[in-house]
């Protein structure tokens, strides 16, 4: 059964990207962490468009390969044919952006991983999985791994599926240029030529710049050397031509490359060239697994690439299919894709890692609640929310769909903890009650501090606000909110805005909605939103109502308790689970509150303490499901 449409095969690594822009790679001081390797990028690529993808590689058994499998889990990739080499390190790859024309990069791929992988490592049954398999040119250049490609060719070619070159050439890979010479494109090798044309023949698609097709081909004439191919293989043949974008040959080369199949091309400003052949690749191969005809699958690979050069970082940079149809449908609305912050905001929407549809969230993040109960210190504090994780923790049972609140200033220690469980983590930021908005000192006067942030955890903000607040309020509060949620975005962080407008005046239906629409006006737009529960189900609708007006894909809203008792509670969560945007809920005193004031006060053990604790988180989370059970049941 075909459960796969490709299997792409060859390198991974771990590229560590120069975060400053401009500077030589020799002056970089700091690095953002991605996945990559052609093959790898690519699978991710085709994955974000809607394709089963798979990648055959290795990665090393240690932190760089963990991060590896466990980004490509996040990225939709099937993981199967991921060998894991406790003989190996995972591949490293420094790179950085010097110009429009200049991307240094060093290869750290000495007795790497993915270059262990052996014929044994092929497994036929895997291979027929898919309708295709993809190969990259690397993984031609030794004769170990070019036997376990050829193997997973072979097999493919054999039981009737597609197959299809990258031929990704990189001279210091094959050893024709040497470790300083990353960034080179092109080095002539009779050597090189030879080995690919003894393969080509196995392709039905072969993919290259026309640097590529010249030294697969033996001529630095594009033409000649496309005929060269041709002598050998009958694929389609896609060359890629910069600025004046790709044409495919299907049969005989013409006499001019104008002359073959093209798509539209989509004028945007160069900035990173790095990874642009991978995402050109993706686009290309969803539209030919997808039987489009070429000018269609080329105008998906031109997009792909134009996302790919407009941003930082490879895999990272590519689109969604949503976010490609949404481009294909507005338009370019500015050529530096990166600061069109209505793409933007889809592309960040659309390739979140990781689905909440439910949200059982226990609340311990209070800092002045907790502060003003009897026998209080900042260390029994951080102890008792060590105990508060250890109650969300057994409950949560290793069930998807629980999480926890808790601060960074007297709660690090259970967040330390708290990292890897599966927990979904949200951290405050706001100095408890202020008003106008305040942050916690320990996010810094420019907010540097969330640079420090694990990147699972959610940046969660309290505001307190209302639409009758006079202007100097609104003022203070807009800024603050504004650059907290640009701090968060800077660093690949979710965040979660919690509004509380009865604190500050009376209230009706529209009021909430009225606070969203503020907020979206400023161009801030949560990935969750944290709203008090309505009473009435027309505040509900306005409010959902205005969130999906504004933005169509935010992961939802949970609802805050307010220290109400379960019965409240219970008559809350009826009337907000009736909406499919509401997701869940994030509550705290009505499960800590007691347990907190006994523990404080030395009246009950930690064990006690956990166990109360967990029976309540239990009992609401149950309350939660029965109202969302008996919603579903009623439509």
């Amino acid at each position: 059964m075909k459960d796969l449409d490709l299997i792409t095969i060859g390198r991974s690594s771990v590229d560590l990207y120069g975060a400053q822009i401009g500077g030589r790679l020799e002056d970089m001081g700091s690095f953002d962490k991605y996945i990559g390797g052609s093959p790898t990028n690519i699978a991710c690529g085709t994955a974000r468009l809607g394709l089963k993808s798979a990648v055959i590689t290795g990665v090393g058994d240690e932190h760089m390969g963990r991060f590896i499998r466990e980004q490509l889990a996040r990225e939709g990739v099937n993981t199967d044919g991921v060998k894991t080499d406790p003989e190996r390190l995972t591949a490293l790859v420094l790179l950085g952006i010097r110009d429009q024309e200049q991307f240094p990069l060093i290869f750290y791929r000495e007795h790497c991983a993915d270059m262990g992988l052996t014929v044994d490592d092929i497994d036929p049954a895997f291979i027929r999985r898919a309708r295709a398999v993809v190969a990259t040119g690397t993984h031609l250049s030794h004769p170990q791994v070019e036997a376990a490609t050829i193997k997973a060719l072979e097999i493919a070619r054999e039981a009737g599926m597609q197959t299809a070159l990258d031929i990704d050439y990189r001279p210091n890979l094959w050893g024709v240029a040497g470790h300083g010479e990353g960034e080179s494109r092109f080095v002539e090798s009779d050597k090189v030529t030879a080995k690919l044309q003894s393969t080509l023949h196995l392709f039905d698609l072969i993919v290259g710049t026309e640097e590529e097709f010249h030294i697969a081909g033996g001529s630095t004439d594009t033409l000649e050397a496309l005929r060269a191919v041709r002598a050998v293989s009958k694929a389609t043949l896609v060359c890629k031509r910069g600025a004046l974008g790709a044409v495919a040959f299907e049969g005989e080369i013409p006499g001019s490359l104008d002359d073959g199949q093209t798509g539209p091309g989509f004028p945007i400003e160069v900035f990173n060239v790095l990874g642009a052949g991978d995402g050109f690749m993706s686009g290309l191969l969803k539209g030919w697994l997808d039987g489009e005809a070429w000018p269609v699958a080329l105008k998906y690979a031109n997009a792909c690439g134009a996302f790919a050069v407009s941003r930082h970082g490879c895999t990272p940079a590519y689109p969604s299919w949503e976010e490609l149809q949404f481009f294909f449908e507005r338009g370019i609305r500015r050529p530096d894709l990166r600061h069109d912050a209505e793409l933007e905001q889809v592309h960040w929407a659309t390739n979140r890692a990781g689905d909440w549809p439910e949200m059982r969230v226990f609340a311990f993040d209070h800092r002045s609640q907790k502060e003003e109960m009897e026998g209080a210190t900042p260390e029994k504090i951080g102890r008792f929310k060590e105990l508060c994780l250890e109650a969300a923790l057994q409950v949560r049972n290793g069930a998807d769909g629980y999480g926890i609140l808790c601060d960074g200033r007297l709660g690090r220690d259970a967040l330390y903890k708290a990292a890897g469980t599966g927990l979904w983590i949200g951290r405050p930021v706001e100095w408890p009650g202020s008003r106008p908005l305040t942050l916690e000192p320990q996010i810094g006067p420019d907010y540097g501090k969330l640079s420090e942030w694990p990147r699972d955890q959610v940046v969660k903000c309290l505001c307190f606000c209302h639409p009758d607040d006079d202007a100097d309020m609104w003022a203070a509060q807009e800024q603050t909110v504004l650059r907290l949620f640009s701090a968060a975005r800077r660093n690949g962080l979710e965040f979660l805005l919690e509004v509380i407008p009865s604190k500050c005046g009376p209230v009706d239906a529209q009021t909430t909605p009225r606070v969203i629409q503020r907020f979206y006006d400023l161009g801030i737009y949560p990935d969750w939103w944290k709203l008090e529960p309505f009473k009435t189900e027309q505040a509900w609708a306005a409010a959902v109502e205005a969130i999906e007006r504004n933005d169509p894909r935010t992961r939802g809203i949970v609802v805050l308790g307010l220290d109400a008792p379960q019965s409240e509670l219970a008559e809350s969560f009826a009337l907000a689970a009736r909406q499919p945007l509401v997701k869940g809920f994030a509550v705290g005193r009505t499960i800590f509150g007691n347990a907190a004031r006994n523990w404080m006060a030395g009246n009950i053990s930690d064990g006690e303490a956990v166990a109360e604790m967990a029976e309540r988180y239990q009992q609401l989370c149950g309350v939660w499901d029965a109202a969302r059970q008996g919603t579903r049941a009623v439509a």
